[in-house]
């Protein structure tokens, strides 16, 4: 019976692979990863995941930033059409956006910049929601949800051939 390779020398053994496997051509990969499998007694895929994934420590500390696609502005003139739309739901206010804009434009009730106009016509429902989510909580700051009531169709006594 074989001797297993200690954790430690597992852990080496990957450090050490990982750095070539990464900048292997296809052949050398499938050879260092039989070679691998053989020595460290793991399961291919396993083996694959541990040679392909750079560690935690290994890791360049660079933090995920997404870049805010919708400035203030747009946010700022998104609730002014909101409000002029009469609170309507996101995806009614989608699709009267153009026209509202057009209208507020005219009768000067909006000034927008070029950029921030073609953002505000171009935005989805979806982001609409996610902007206009904390004004929401502000204009009903006691509004409850609704409780399920029980159906009326349980409430009526009816009568079934079996009856």
């Amino acid at each position: 019976m074989a001797k297993k390779t200690s954790k430690n020398t597992r852990n080496e053994l990957i450090k050490i692979l990982r750095k070539r496997y990464v900048v292997a051509s296809k052949k050398e990969k499938t050879r260092i990863l039989d070679e691998f499998v053989v020595v460290a007694e793991y399961h291919r895929k396993h083996a694959v995941r541990l040679l392909g994934n750079q560690s935690d420590s290994e890791k360049p500390n660079k933090s995920i930033t997404s870049k805010r696609i919708y400035t203030e502005a747009v946010k700022q003139a998104l609730i002014i059409s909101w409000e002029a739309s009469d609170r309507i739901c996101s995806k009614r206010l989608k699709a009267l956006m153009p026209d509202l804009i057009d209208s507020m434009e005219y009768h000067k009730h909006l000034e927008l910049n070029p950029e921030v106009r073609q953002r505000l016509l171009k935005i989805s429902a979806a982001s609409i929601d996610r902007l206009l989510s904390e004004i929401r909580k502000k204009a009903h700051p006691h509004k409850k949800k609704r409780k399920s009531s029980k159906k009326v169709s349980s409430q009526v006594p009816m009568h079934t051939f079996a009856d």
